[in-house]
């Protein structure tokens, strides 16, 4: 172990970190001109260098390689199982397409949602599988894939489509039993599940209504602007019916899944199961080939455009040119990508937490919180700034518990105050970094990056603020009484006392 790092040179890291990474995503060239142009704008490297920069400080401080190196295997251990639902979900999706699950999907979606009410449909819908769920992975891995295919025949653009698919996912996750950033909020923060849960509704619903509101006006202003072609979602629907045979039976496979973990099996072994159902199916509705299903579960499913439908020209040849898009999915290799990029990500973050500079970047802000709203808006921010940071939400509920749990205990606010917090920042910021594993993993699953979904995800851009706007309104900021409070610090007096005798044993 090394010493203590000045908050200084935490800061200079994070600073860092965060011009590698802005330069690196075409933002200064966007403020400043070509002179800053980006020759290949990819964030891997720049999270490398950030690494080497923080890894480089570290060691002038006192840390042993070795350590360090530790440091970051423990913070990738934890990733290991959102990488590996994360190589799932691939399989999952090429399975899906070749079987005509998601083609069915997105055929009957067609005919059933309108432009003017899809966002809204959207985000109802996901929020009520994700809640069933536990997953906002889950929910846009499979029914998200298949709303980004409607939208694209409704007329609507993509990146609003995402943005309904990721605010109803998480809405559903962050109040369901089942998720594990809903029950690590609470362990983190020492209030019980069920306190947590019910306390996070007076920010999580209004936040929901809102975006639904959002979403109904978004969707009303489009249709009246003549945004759908209906030729065109015809001529979609026709190419799909005439490509696979879409049987009802194929809306099961979503159906089964969802019961599968809404059963608490786990994730992975229930999109195993996903898998599965798709291999089946298209087996034995679509013919696909037992021997071609490993090229399609690794290199994805190849729709080509039908030579006899694109000589009809017009409509149908679009048709034809967009289904190739639209079913254009890479499966498990297409997620390889995502899976270095999780990598790069917490070999900077495993540095920075090893180090102790996020700590250190964490204490400093709690110098600003003077007031509970102050108190509220720190928390907040520096949930951001860890998953901006570490790129890793758990982290970014964990670090921020542990430094502020005796700040809100001090300030006579019950855990469940914070436990919210690290909800409404930790959990629902994450999607919105396209370097974070959460970003990286919707980026993947969707098609559409982070950068552009970020503005249209109401959700998890207005549930922070409503929790800031709580905090200094002092409203529903539950206080506990002064025995409890007693009996805190009597328990603290006893973990200091075990702790002292450990590291003298």
């Amino acid at each position: 172990m090394g010493k203590k790092i000045p908050a200084w040179q935490a800061a200079c890291v994070m600073l860092f970190a965060i011009f590698m990474l802005m330069y690196a995503v075409g933002l200064f060239e966007l403020l400043f001109g070509e002179a800053w142009r980006c020759a290949n704008p990819d964030l891997h490297v720049p999270l490398v260098i950030s690494a080497a920069a923080a890894a480089i400080v570290g060691i002038i401080n006192g840390y042993k390689w070795s350590y360090l190196e530790r440091a970051v295997i423990s913070t990738i251990s934890r990733t290991m199982g959102a990488i590996l639902i994360l190589l799932t979900v691939g399989m999952l999706i090429g399975s899906w397409l070749a079987a005509g699950i998601i083609p069915a999907m997105i055929y009957y979606g067609l005919a059933i949602l309108s432009p003017s009410i899809f966002l809204f449909a959207a985000c109802i819908i996901c929020s009520v599988v994700a809640l069933s769920t536990g997953s906002s992975w889950g929910t846009a891995g499979t029914l998200g894939v298949a709303f980004i295919g409607i939208a694209r025949g409704l007329g609507i653009p993509e990146p609003m489509a995402a943005g309904a698919v990721i605010s109803g996912g998480y809405f559903g996750d962050k109040i369901s039993p089942m998720s594990d950033t809903t029950n690590l909020a609470p362990a983190v923060a020492g209030t019980t599940l069920f306190e947590h849960m019910r306390h996070q509704l007076w920010t999580a619903v209004p936040a929901l209504c809102i975006s639904l509101v959002g979403y109904l006006i978004s969707g009303f202003a489009m249709h009246s602007a003549g945004s759908a072609n209906l030729e065109s979602i015809e001529a979609l629907r026709e190419s799909l019916a005439m490509s696979f045979d879409l049987n009802p039976v194929l809306l099961l496979a979503p159906v089964l899944v969802i019961v599968i973990i809404a059963l608490k099996i786990p994730a992975l072994p229930g999109l195993a199961a996903g898998v599965a159902l798709g291999v089946i199916f298209g087996s034995l509705l679509q013919g696909v080939a037992v021997g071609d299903w490993t090229d399609i579960l690794h290199y994805g499913y190849a729709y080509e455009a039908n030579d006899a439908m694109v000589s009809l020209g017009g409509a149908m040849e679009q048709a034809q040119y967009d289904l190739e898009s639209l079913l254009a999915h890479e499966a498990l290799r297409g997620m390889l990508w995502t899976v270095s990029l999780v990598l790069c990500a917490m070999l900077f973050g495993g540095v920075m937490d090893g180090t102790g500079m996020l700590a250190s970047i964490a204490n400093g802000l709690l110098k600003f919180a003077k007031t509970t709203g102050a108190l509220v808006t720190v928390t907040v921010f520096s949930c951001f700034i860890v998953n901006l940071l570490a790129a890793d939400q758990y982290l970014a509920i964990i670090l921020p518990g542990k430094m502020y749990k005796e700040a809100f205990e001090d300030r006579r606010l019950d855990g469940k105050n914070l436990s919210r917090c690290l909800e409404g920042s930790g959990t629902v910021t994450s999607p919105l970094i396209p370097w974070n594993s959460c970003g990286a993993t919707m980026s993947s699953f969707l098609g559409v990056g982070a950068g552009q979904y970020a503005r249209y995800a109401f959700f998890n851009l207005i549930t922070p603020i409503l929790n800031i706007l709580y905090g200094f309104a002092n409203f529903t900021m539950v206080k506990i009484s002064d025995e409890r409070y007693e009996k805190i610090l009597k328990q603290r007096e006893e973990d200091r006392k075990d702790e002292l005798s450990v590291l003298e044993g």
